[in-house]
């Protein structure tokens, strides 16, 4: 991997959450590379335990382990593990969390609704709560079990991934819009809680990136960019996606205790313009 910053991270422990996906193994990828002891965590732990022994057979310091980020009790299992294996968390990066079929509109507006579609009413609840859950209480719970270490030490540093959804809502996605809202509230809440401990707290916002879960809904099967996606790169001033390395940059710095020591409770862009652009 072509690193954007040279920092180094030799001797910290981070911890990734969602680590299986594509965003948080890139992060994973990139803080092993800047030497960290890194402990990947992901629900899919065939996803974590095989980035594991791609990084151990590079040279790097990585172990993956299978957590479920709304199970409280799990959690602290993997939290003591981690410390046995690597030691203390010195770094969280709360990177699970996603949306949910049941917690999506068909139509962008109500007056386009179709007979047989799924429209705002036909929502369901429990999807609605999934998506909270998974979001709000998937960086809530990985937070109390491992910045106990943070705590301890009296330092450290707490990265949660919020959303460009955050600032101003996407349509058909209005649970994980407001659940990304709260991440980016419950960051400036935990940068305060923690202010006289040392931990910092901050969290970066990607714009839209492609990914084998949206792919389908932006590219049509020859290539060519659906509705969905022609609007959001005419509402994009670079007129382009954000690739998930894009975001490294803005990890690093911010996880940084000498080049952001004084950077806490914000919640940094990372979106080709897209929230600068009014559309005229």
């Amino acid at each position: 991997m072509n690193l954007p910053l040279n920092i180094d991270y030799s001797g910290k422990v981070v911890v990734v959450t969602g680590a299986g996906g594509l965003i948080c193994g890139a992060m994973a990828r990139a803080f092993a590379e800047s030497g960290a002891k890194v402990a990947a965590l992901d629900l899919n732990e065939e996803a974590v335990k095989k980035l594991a022994d791609e990084l151990k057979a590079e040279g790097f310091i990585c172990e993956g382990y299978k957590a479920n980020v709304l199970d409280r009790a799990a959690l602290e299992a993997v939290h003591e593990q981690v410390r046995k294996d690597l030691g203390p968390c010195d770094i969280l990066v709360n990177g699970a969390g996603g949306n949910n079929p049941r917690a999506t509109t068909d139509n962008e507006y109500h007056h386009e609704a179709k007979e047989g579609g799924k429209s705002f009413f036909d929502l369901d609840a429990d999807g609605v709560d999934f998506v909270f859950k998974l979001n709000f209480q998937g960086t809530l719970l990985p937070t109390q079990a491992f910045a106990k270490d943070m705590a301890e030490k009296k330092k450290g540093c707490i990265l949660n991934i919020s959303s460009m959804n955050s600032y101003i809502p996407l349509t058909k996605i209005p649970a994980y819009s407001a659940a990304k809202a709260g991440i980016s509230n419950f960051t400036q809440w935990l940068a305060t809680h923690f202010a006289e401990t040392g931990i910092r707290c901050n969290a970066i916002a990607p714009g839209f990136l492609v990914s084998a879960q949206n792919k389908s809904l932006l590219f049509n099967e020859d290539g060519t960019p659906t509705p969905r996606s022609a609007k959001i790169l005419g509402g994009t001033p670079t007129h382009r996606f954000v690739d998930a390395e894009e975001l490294l940059g803005a990890t690093l710095f911010l996880c940084d205790d000498r080049a952001a020591s004084a950077i806490t409770g914000v919640v940094l862009p990372v979106d080709c313009g897209f929230a600068a652009y009014s559309g005229v």
